[in-house]
């Protein structure tokens, strides 16, 4: 049997993630990107134990080792610095590998970089953006246009296509003309990096505030911790309620320190100077918190969706790369003994995947695991001590545990994987 031969709409992290994957069990594909050049752009994610599991088998853990953050901690404050609740992450929580803070762009050059070296330089074709597919008898051809989508690029056949091709999926839309844009959360982003001294141990990753108003941030560079300096990932986070569902023009625009630094003016965690985190950043980028709503069906023929196109989720439990990653494992895993049939290895794929992750999604917009944060600005009276002790600490970790579980990164249900 000729191996089946695929098309990926989309080189971001989950289209090259996937290629690897794919060349790695001996299969051959080609990614066609929109954009006409591969930066590294973005600003932090995070890769959860789970993912850096399926990373490492693609033999990639030596370059996030040299580039990205070994994550201790997750630790979660009120905004006057009062602890809630902390866990060690990683390898210090005993995972066999590490939880990784990376920048974005870091990560995407990693992926590139080793899908050039091992699928050649051809394996990836710019400034091809997705426009439409037809599916005749056991092939499939995929359209595409240059970035602008004035020009036409031709079309390639394949035997099955794979749209990786994020939020605003092309493909998805084809499936699900009248979807309409993502959901909005009601909370407003602000995103940005500073390099400044570490706090606590140069390692760790904490939230603080509430649902309302709340900070997360987290180192993301190797390089700037062998410095002594910390590279800080920073989200600021506002509620705003607006209707910005009818306005996606204003889904990306630079941020200005007037509108949220003020709304911080007051807080004191003590271990960090909030203000000068924000005074110092590099840059700062204001977007809304959105994803979409879980669907019915993913995978249609020879043609299913994957990662973000699939399942964009609120970055609530740091989780959104780590399932896209998982997909692409799945779907590559499948191919070993079911690549004879390629519509039912699909069908097979969105079993695999698809309820687990649309939970997900449904737990994200309940807050997921940062839900720890409003039970104690539910229940405090004002008299815990340096350590909020108005929920009891069990009922933090199960809340805690349970979300790991729900992802897929709690460390029985890898171990089972691993066995």
């Amino acid at each position: 049997m000729t191996k089946p031969e695929g098309i990926i709409a989309g080189g971001g992290l989950v289209g090259l993630t996937l290629a690897l994957a794919l060349h790695a069990k001996g299969f051959k594909v080609k990614i066609y990107e929109s954009v006409p050049e591969i930066k590294p752009l973005g600003v932090g994610i995070n890769l959860l134990p789970h993912s850096v599991t399926s990373l490492t088998e693609l033999g990639l853990l030596p370059e996030l080792e040299k580039v990205a953050i070994k994550t201790s901690s997750l630790s979660y404050f009120t905004d006057d610095g009062k602890l809630i609740w902390r866990e060690d992450r990683g390898l210090k929580a005993g995972y066999d590998v590490p939880q990784f803070s990376i920048h974005r762009g870091d990560f995407h050059m990693i992926l590139l970089n080793a899908v050039k070296e091992r699928l050649g330089e051809d394996a990836i074709i710019s400034d091809h953006r997705f426009d439409r597919f037809e599916e005749e008898g056991d092939k499939v051809t995929a359209f595409f246009t240059d970035h602008s989508g004035e020009i036409s690029r031709g079309s390639v056949t394949a035997d099955y296509l794979i749209g990786a091709d994020g939020i605003n999926s092309r493909l998805r839309k084809i499936f699900y003309p009248d979807e309409g844009p993502p959901h909005y959360s009601g909370q407003m982003l602000w995103r940005g990096v500073t390099e400044m001294d570490p706090f606590l141990d140069g390692q760790s990753m904490f939230m603080a505030g509430h649902n309302d108003l709340k900070l997360v941030a987290y180192p993301i560079r190797e390089e700037a911790r062998a410095r002594g300096k910390s590279y800080i990932n920073w989200i600021a986070e506002r509620r705003i309620p607006s209707d910005l569902n009818e306005r996606q023009g204003d889904w990306n625009h630079e941020g200005k320190l007037e509108d949220f630094a003020g709304d911080f003016e007051d807080w004191d965690l003590g271990w960090l100077d909030v203000q000068a985190l924000y005074k110092n950043a590099l840059s700062i980028h204001k977007f809304p918190m959105i994803d979409r709503n879980p669907l019915p069906k993913w995978s249609f023929g020879r043609v299913t969706l994957m990662g973000d196109a699939a399942h964009a989720m609120y970055p609530n439990g740091s989780n959104g790369v780590s399932q896209g990653v998982l997909d692409a494992m799945t779907f590559a895993g499948l191919m070993v003994d079911g690549a004879d049939d390629m519509p039912k290895l699909l069908q097979d794929y969105e079993e695999a995947r698809r309820d687990k992750v649309g939970r997900i999604i449904l737990a994200n917009r309940e807050t997921g695991p940062e839900r720890v944060m409003e039970m104690v600005r539910e229940k405090c009276e004002g008299g815990c001590g340096d350590k909020h002790e108005c929920v009891e600490e069990s009922v933090l970790e199960e809340v805690a545990t349970a979300y790991k579980r729900l992802a897929g990164f709690d460390k029985e249900s890898l171990s089972k994987k691993s066995a």
